[in-house]
């Protein structure tokens, strides 16, 4: 995960790892540690603005500068206004830091901009700056969307409409977005990584413990198996907002791979350590076991929606698929299905083809001279 901007992280000469704020034609400071703590942000927003950071002890025992506060009514108070409130604080970590990293370029760039000045227009600019990284994009107009969701519910003063509520997100260029992986490409991996090895847990544990997400992954252990050989858990998307609780049983191939291969004490995949995965460093590992089966178009996420897409050609209803694999919603499943929901589809309208010409053939051979079209 990058440093927020003007960020540099080393060792001194003690070997004591340090933050400092370093920005051209500014001057430098210590920043209190660790990383992307409420500490750490106080003293990275004081700096933003020239001021001297509260974590900083001046020299002879001086006290700090005050913190130049926002101007009023600005883009930068309003947003700083967010951040403060509970519904920044009780989003995930993960969204928290890619949100606040988002919001600290905004400030940076646009922190004196009157907030109620802030126009469709003007979101639609900010959006094409980014156009050639159309994700990129989107997350600015995600981002400001929160914000000013954030105003109108709070009756900030001057705030009488949401500026991007008519603006589009740009479309990435591929609207299947990760690449599912094909039933030829699970055994190509599978052939490469044998039972008893990690790499193979770790697919097994995806396909069959609920299309499980990797931040499911690093987390599932013993504890989540229950006396009735079930897997239960609870997804960590969403978990703080709408809780998705999976709860499947355990069926013999996963729990084959499970007691044939090595795993952690509190979880089932765990590092050379011995230590379980962080997500970003489980995501690095399959990704070189991936590639070491020469699957580089691969990645963890595509075997979420394998699995989806699977269950569709066996014939289960969506229903069962959104309860196997925590969908809430019926477009999130069918944006997985989709493929394979086309395919059993042709497969039947062909099957009746077929059984129409045998069924004219079987006619045509009774005797009642009716040509047929071949």
């Amino acid at each position: 995960m990058k440093k927020p901007k003007y960020v540099r992280e080393y060792k001194d000469r003690h070997g004591v790892t340090r933050l400092e704020f370093r920005r051209k034609g500014h001057r430098g400071f210590a920043l209190r540690q660790p990383l992307r703590t409420p500490e750490f942000w106080d003293d990275y927003n004081a700096a933003l603005t020239g001021s001297v950071p509260p974590g900083v002890l001046l020299k002879y025992g001086e006290r700090p500068a005050p913190i130049t506060a926002p101007k009023q009514k600005s883009l930068r108070w309003l947003i700083i206004e967010y951040r403060n409130s509970a519904k920044y604080k009780r989003l995930a970590e993960s969204t928290r830091d890619v949100r606040g990293r988002i919001l600290d370029r905004m400030c940076l760039n646009y922190g004196d901009w009157p907030y109620a000045g802030l126009n469709r227009q003007a979101v639609l600019k900010l959006r094409d700056k980014r156009a050639d990284k159309p994700e990129a994009a989107n997350a600015i107009v995600k981002a400001l969307r929160q914000v000013y969701k954030y105003a109108l519910e709070y009756d900030v003063e001057g705030v009488d409409a949401d500026p991007t509520r008519d603006v589009e997100y740009l479309s990435s260029g591929n609207p299947d977005g990760f690449h599912a992986w094909t039933m030829e490409e699970l055994e190509q991996f599978e052939e490469r990584h044998p039972v008893g090895t990690k790499a193979r847990l770790a697919l097994t544990l995806s396909l069959y413990g609920g299309c499980a997400r990797r931040s499911d992954l690093v987390a599932l252990g013993r504890q989540h198996v229950t006396k009735d050989g079930r897997l239960k858990y609870t997804q960590y998307k969403g978990r703080t907002k709408a809780p998705v609780t999976i709860d499947i049983d355990i069926i013999s191939e996963l729990r084959r791979i499970i007691d044939a291969s090595p795993t952690g004490d509190l979880t089932f995949l765990v590092t050379e350590f011995n230590k379980p995965f962080t997500k970003n460093g489980f995501g690095n590992w399959m990704r070189k076991r991936c590639d070491e089966a020469g699957l580089p178009q691969c990645s963890t996420h595509g075997i979420r929606k394998i699995g989806a897409a699977r269950l569709a050609e066996l014939g289960c209803s969506d229903h069962e698929i959104m309860a196997i694999g925590g969908w809430t919603t019926l477009k999130e499943v069918q944006r997985y299905t989709k493929g394979a929901r086309r395919k059993i589809l042709a497969d039947n309208a062909t099957s009746k083809v077929q059984a129409d010409i045998e069924r004219t053939k079987v006619s045509n051979l009774s005797g009642n001279g009716k040509k047929v079209r071949q």
